[in-house]
């Protein structure tokens, strides 16, 4: 893709700086660290939540719960396009039953993503109480789904997709719109 097809958002810089923010943002929701546990979502939402984890652990000195959900068996579109890769969820020891559950993702958009989140949590246990937090809110909600915590919002038309970039994928961090063809073209 070319680069004239890609806004720049937000470079490293600016999403550390987020993450600081929202970082700070949970614990306090949260009332501290205790019963906390961070579970990202599949692919990028696991390496966010991670810079999320890492900067907790940074600013309270304590060790955090952490997990990962795939959520690909949860997805109501299985049946459109080609066949998913299944992952592996991890579920942190201990379990999920009575503890603060903060659902991190890279972009929130219709909500299916999260509510495949939610369907997949439950049949695990009975978190005590369960936060949404994404780097990214785009808008364009299907179902009634909010973020408790969000790094940025961001207008997006309906011809643009907004991508977060991360080292371990991408090689580099930052958020970018990347500006789609119009259909028929």
């Amino acid at each position: 893709m070319s680069e004239d097809n890609r806004i720049h958002v937000m470079d490293e810089a600016d999403v550390r700086r987020v993450i600081s923010r929202m970082a700070r943002e949970i614990v306090e929701r949260n009332g501290g660290t205790d019963a906390l546990v961070l579970m990202g979502i599949h692919r990028r939402g696991t390496q966010i939540g991670a810079l999320l984890r890492a900067e907790i652990e940074r600013a309270e000195g304590v060790r955090v719960a952490w997990g990962s959900l795939d959520i690909t068996m949860y997805r109501d579109d299985l049946a459109i396009g080609p066949l998913p890769v299944v992952g592996a969820s991890e579920l942190p020891g201990g379990g999920i039953d009575g503890m603060n559950i903060v659902i991190v993702d890279d972009v929130l958009f219709t909500g299916r993503t999260t509510r495949a989140a939610l369907n997949e949590l439950t049949d695990w246990g009975r978190p005590g109480r369960i936060y949404l937090c994404v780097l990214v809110d785009r808008g364009g909600r299907e179902l009634p789904i909010q973020p408790d915590i969000v790094g940025r919002e961001i207008q997006v038309l309906p011809n643009q997709r907004v991508e977060v970039l991360v080292p371990e994928i991408d090689g580099r961090l930052g958020v970018e719109i990347i500006n789609l063809a119009p259909e028929g073209t």
